[in-house]
């Protein structure tokens, strides 16, 4: 193994040495941070959207071109919807739609309400965006498993049939939030390995192994917890690629979207101060528009 660590807001390759499996490991410091503060989210809600966000970064970091990778889940419960967006440069964003009354109904519990009991009966489902030039590519799977981690296994097995398993951890201390996460693939047999279902079995047992502390512990480096996981074996780590909060906002953005409405529309979005004032839902930057400069010859 390489003697390179995986800090924070990186996410990293791996591939155990001689079996046919292949991994990925993400770990969010101040990037997770950014993103949840935006928001004034009650704790379960925080831990579902730093989930998404670590699991965005998973998928998407495995994408050989150009683009977007969309975690989504939506439904009927609590919260409406939680959404994380990757892009293939390291950009990170997220953003969870909620009723505050009933999120505190379902969290009065010893045990921390999960995607199933936030979101209820609804959809998972992940989405490739390639550019306006290529149709996006989205697949689902219904809400059944009570975190996102089920959520995610079960898409890959139906939408992609490739067997995967999915840890995803999420922390909020003094020191900050931090949120991680960890995935396995399983590298189908061939004429040249044979059968290797064995090796998978096995090294699911040692994936069972990894505690949610481990993800999230800014003492334990990447390289540490994958000797500890698969040193009989050996793992090979590759360079990994920078994460990072970032939102695609912007003041043209949102001056495109307003010249949408019509006239009468706009009219009455005007606030006293004679400005049309949008909130960017992911990030929470307030825009000023001045009506004026919406007006087209």
């Amino acid at each position: 193994m390489s003697e390179n660590t995986l800090p924070d807001d990186l996410v990293g390759a791996f591939q155990i040495e001689g079996e046919p499996v292949r991994g990925r490991v993400a770990r969010l410091g101040p990037a997770i941070e950014e993103i949840l503060r935006a928001h004034d989210y009650p704790e379960p809600v925080a831990n579902l959207l730093g989930e998404a966000c670590a699991l965005a970064a998973l998928v998407g970091s495995n994408l050989k071109f150009q683009g977007r990778l969309i975690v989504e889940a939506r439904g009927a419960g609590p919260v409406r919807y939680v959404v994380a967006d990757y892009d293939t440069n390291g950009g990170l964003r997220g953003y969870c739609r909620f009723e505050p009354d009933e999120v505190a109904a379902v969290s009065g519990g010893f045990v921390r309400p999960g995607a199933r009991t936030l979101l209820g009966e609804g959809v998972f489902m992940m989405t490739v965006d390639q550019g306006s030039a290529m149709d996006r590519y989205q697949g689902m799977t219904a809400i059944e498993g009570e975190t996102l981690a089920l959520c995610a296994e079960q898409y890959f097995a139906q939408s992609e049939q490739t067997p995967t398993r999915v840890r995803l951890a999420v922390s909020q201390g003094a020191g900050g939030a931090r949120a991680g996460g960890v995935l396995i693939q399983y590298i189908a047999d061939d004429d040249s390995r044979g059968s290797t279902l064995e090796a998978w079995m096995r090294t699911q047992a040692l994936f069972e192994t990894i505690g949610e502390d481990e993800l999230v512990d800014p003492d334990l480096s990447t390289n540490q917890l994958l000797f500890r996981l698969f040193h009989e074996d050996g793992v090979r780590v590759f360079d990994p690629k920078d994460l990072r909060a970032f939102c695609r906002c912007s003041q043209e953005r949102i001056e495109t979207v307003l010249k949408s409405f019509e006239p009468a529309e706009r009219e009455d979005m005007v606030e006293p101060d004679g400005l049309i004032h949008v909130t960017c839902e992911f990030c929470s930057k307030v825009y000023a528009i001045a009506p004026a400069t919406l007006e087209t010859a």
